[in-house]
């Protein structure tokens, strides 16, 4: 499967040295942004609203999760900053409904510690994991960060040819990854699994389809030629993630 120019691009900056850079002053190119509907039986249940940007220094990946009406309700929102390699520099978790609660994971030394604070609590409880930097964030209900690990996926299990990215087909890249609303971590593993085409808001579409595997469930991703996420399938959960 070839990549696009544009995210041949994104996949450099990944890869390049890393800088440090204030979340407050930074700047940079909008690589992705938009909302994707959550359905569960058919029925939507959620809006997941994020944005990526990305420059010479790293990225910032930003997301707001929104339950929809007929469910308790939900407002939770989360911030990635990662360096130009991939490697974690800080999550930022928050949830405003139904409860009030705030999680921040950063890397230190070969740990990742992750603060946690509910409610009214002054006092963060801390809980630090084996983990080195490099480990992928998969929170859950923000599905871009499924796509945040796929871009990663591109930069070092595909490889580069005359300003194109290939995949091989079936052939399996492992990954460690931190949930940390669950505060759990799990090994993962992503593989091209070829062009498919799929319906996508009763159109038919032919997409590139990835799977990821891990203890936490299998998922499998579409996603467009210039490997920006469309769609995902969580089949043992009746759960559909669509692009808007």
């Amino acid at each position: 499967m070839k990549l696009g120019k544009t995210v041949v691009g994104v996949l450099w900056v990944l890869l390049i040295p890393g800088f440090v850079f204030a979340k407050e002053d930074f700047e940079g190119q909008t690589v992705d942004s938009g909302s994707f509907g959550v359905f569960m039986n058919g029925h939507r249940v959620a809006t997941e609203t994020f944005t990526i940007q990305q420059n010479n220094k790293g990225s910032l990946v930003t997301s707001e999760f929104k339950s929809e009406k007929g469910l308790t309700k939900a407002l939770q929102s989360s911030e990635l900053e990662l360096a130009p390699n991939g490697d974690l520099r800080k999550y930022e978790w928050k949830e405003v409904l139904p409860e009030k609660a705030v999680a921040t994971v950063t890397p230190n030394d070969q740990f990742l510690n992750e603060e946690v604070t509910s409610g009214d609590s002054g006092k963060p409880l801390e809980q630090p994991f084996l983990l080195p930097a490099s480990t992928s964030i998969l929170d859950d209900y923000f599905f871009v960060d499924r796509e945040v690990l796929l871009w990663r996926y591109l930069a070092i299990g595909c490889r580069q040819e005359k300003g194109q990215v290939q995949c091989p087909l079936h052939q399996r890249t492992r990954f460690g990854t931190l949930n940390p609303h669950s505060r759990s971590s799990a090994s993962a593993t992503m593989e091209f699994a070829g062009r498919e085409k799929v319906m996508v808001h009763d159109v038919q579409r032919e997409l590139g389809r990835f799977d990821l595997k891990s203890d936490a469930g299998d998922w499998s991703f579409w996603v467009d030629d210039q490997y920006k996420l469309v769609r995902i399938v969580i089949a043992d959960q009746n759960t559909e993630v669509v692009r808007d």
